[in-house]
């Protein structure tokens, strides 16, 4: 799924855009209409953003004016994962924007590391995860909507315990994610939601339900080789909300 943009040339300080979001079999789902000041369109057309190793600034999320793909994750998702799994030694929280997931991470008792790649007020900025040569024991984060596949591969080589990933349900999906990721390296266990998560920029207020299934995909190094299904029960939403 991606959005594509479609921007008028600048004539007013209001540019009208069209977002267009695309299904996997090219249907488009949804369609909008927004206005945009010249100093927003300039932020969503930053040459910049760096998706799959290529520039490709009109893939960018249209609802993101803060900067490449920010959508902080509801704390509630976080505390699905950890009173689920437990992590021993260091956890990295490698994109971790403006420190959500960070702080419901230190609620397992173990030191937490977070960096990201834009500054963000918390944690080291400027750290490339996908270029980057450090390790921890444990790492977790929900990675840029269009770098997950570049997450995936790094995390599995520099987790020395145990690896988390918030995805997508339909990541799980794809030919060429079997013979680039799955088929070689299959993950331990894959948590789905019971309830819906909505991801929306840092500041706006949540409002409705997402459309979208999310789960949690673990790689842990001291289990076996063999991928277990599980779903969190509903209720996690309304206890940490």
């Amino acid at each position: 799924m991606c959005l594509m943009h479609e921007a008028e040339p600048y004539g007013s300080m209001l540019v009208q855009r069209q977002a267009t979001e695309q299904t996997a079999d090219g249907g488009v789902s949804l369609r909008v209409t927004i206005k945009t000041t010249e100093k927003e369109n300039e932020q969503m057309s930053d040459a910049t953003y760096n998706l799959n190793g290529g520039f490709k600034p009109t893939m960018k999320r249209f609802a993101d004016l803060n900067g490449p793909d920010f959508f902080p994750t509801p704390p509630w998702a976080t505390h699905a994962l950890i009173e689920n799994e437990s992590f021993e030694g260091e956890i990295w929280e490698c994109a971790c924007g403006d420190g959500t997931m960070s702080r419901v991470l230190e609620k397992t008792g173990q030191p937490v590391r977070s960096s990201d790649l834009y500054d963000r007020g918390f944690g080291e900025s400027g750290v490339d995860f996908l270029t980057s040569q450090s390790g921890a024991d444990n790492i977790v984060t929900n990675p840029p909507y269009n770098c997950a596949e570049g997450f995936v591969a790094s995390g599995v080589q520099r987790a020395k315990r145990k690896f988390a990933l918030l995805l997508r349900l339909a990541f799980l999906e794809g030919a060429n994610r079997h013979r680039t990721i799955f088929g070689n390296s299959p993950p331990s266990r894959v948590w789905v939601f019971s309830e819906r998560i909505t991801f929306y920029p840092s500041g706006v207020k949540p409002k409705g339900s997402g459309t979208t299934a999310y789960a949690w995909v673990v790689w842990d190094k001291m289990a076996p080789t063999a991928t277990e299904l599980k779903w969190f029960k509903p209720g996690y939403k309304s206890k940490f909300s």
